[in-house]
């Protein structure tokens, strides 16, 4: 009877077995399963069911007193034959004679050991790693001597980074233990007061002459004043229509002109007058560089003396594209305006058309007074004709004894504020 059924059996398909969960087909790596009473399979499912990928993900774990076995439905140890076939399992209905077809899914189990969890645990490392320390991994592992030495030496240089800034930490701190919030804030005022002091000449706020406040010995040495006679002699001898002739070409810039017009008839004056306007003359142009790459830059006729002077104290020296250049910095620009300043005071009797001397170095008026206020001048205004018959107001500095109170400037007080 049973033989009779079975051959007149009926095919019927149903499906999967459980909602959305096909019956589960395993196959094992390491060999054959002689006793499957002893296993105990546990089914995993990813949770996230609005994900039509993940929703069908599946991790099946078995486990037997010797080893434990894993497999999935997806990544890399998936099997492909899941996706380019359809497994079935049947199952055969012995009363109704019906032969019950069931979609089915086909699971490699492979045997998991605890060298896996090991390796594991160094990719989740290896993923957690920046870029920058992988890299260093991979030196360590595969580069030359030359890149393993630079890599120890940056390192190093890290270590000792950290080290000094724990230091210098560790200095505040006491500093700040030591002195005090209220005196280091009163060093701090008294430090932005000296600001100033780093690209102007030595001051003699002692001295009772307009003339020793600010020494001619400090801006040009005996040899250096000496170096100048040859260079200045055209504006020693210079005629009114050489001057009409540097307007007209505007070679040289409006103070020059105006103090080459005043040159004294007296020889000592008018030669010591026409040197002071040559250096005037030079700086002006030399601050309008940027950088000067080599002395000849400077351009001909300048002394040895003077173009040493002018690149020692009056540019940065920087390292750039494998060559040493001479930067005219902001900081050296505002130096240069000081010692402007000084020499015309020194040319004329100690006041100047500040006005004039702003438009000549293309400053702002603001910053032409910060400087001025901090070399002590004292500031008014007058109206000055204009070719035109109309008339304009120009900032006057004057240096006058007793000396003004030292103002700081506007960039100083503001980051008092900010501080």
């Amino acid at each position: 009877m049973a033989a009779e059924v079975l051959s007149r059996a009926k095919w019927l398909y149903c499906g999967e077995p459980d909602e959305s969960q096909r019956a589960i087909l395993v196959q094992f790596s390491n060999g054959k399963l002689q006793n499957p009473s002893n296993m105990r399979f546990t089914l995993y499912k990813n949770t996230d069911s609005t994900n039509p990928r993940k929703r069908s993900q599946r991790i099946l774990a078995a486990e037997t007193d010797r080893l434990s076995y894993v497999g999935n439905n997806f990544g890399t140890g998936a099997l492909k034959c899941n996706t380019l076939c359809r497994h079935f399992v049947g199952i055969l209905n012995k009363t109704s004679g019906h032969m019950e077809v069931y979609d089915a899914e086909l699971f490699n189990m492979q045997p998991l050991f605890s060298d896996e969890s090991v390796e594991n645990e160094l990719t989740l490392e290896s993923e957690t790693k920046t870029f920058r320390e992988k890299m260093d991994s991979c030196i360590e592992a595969f580069g030359t001597t030359r890149q393993k030495r630079a890599l120890n030496s940056r390192r190093m240089n890290t270590v000792g980074s950290e080290s000094l800034n724990r230091a210098v930490a560790k200095a505040a701190e006491d500093i700040i233990d030591t002195k005090g919030v209220t005196a280091l804030v009163s060093d701090a005022k008294r430090d932005d007061m000296q600001d100033d002091s780093l690209y102007l000449p030595p001051c003699h706020t002692d001295a009772a002459k307009p003339e020793d406040v600010y020494k001619f010995e400090d801006l040009l040495s005996p040899a250096e004043y000496d170096a100048l006679q040859s260079p200045s002699e055209a504006f020693r001898n210079v005629t009114t229509e050489e001057i009409l002739k540097m307007i007209e070409e505007n070679s040289h810039c409006s103070f020059v002109i105006e103090a080459l017009k005043s040159l004294p008839s007296n020889e000592e004056s008018r030669d010591r007058q026409a040197r002071c306007i040559w250096f005037l003359d030079t700086l002006i142009k030399f601050r309008a560089q940027k950088v000067i790459k080599r002395k000849s830059a400077l351009g001909p006729g300048i002394p040895h003396i003077i173009s040493t002077k002018l690149l020692k104290h009056f540019t940065c020296l920087t390292y750039n594209n494998g060559s040493l250049r001479n930067l005219v910095s902001d900081s050296m620009k505002a130096k240069i305006t000081a010692y402007v300043i000084l020499l015309a005071l020194h040319i004329n009797d100690f006041q100047v058309d500040l006005t004039t001397l702003q438009r000549d170095l293309r400053l702002s008026e603001k910053r032409m007074i910060e400087i001025a206020k901090g070399m002590r001048l004292k500031i008014s205004k007058r109206k000055v004709s204009l070719a035109a018959g109309t008339e304009e107001e120009h900032r006057l500095g004057t240096l006058c004894i007793p000396l003004p109170p030292a103002q700081a400037s506007d960039r100083q007080a503001k980051r008092r504020r900010i501080t």
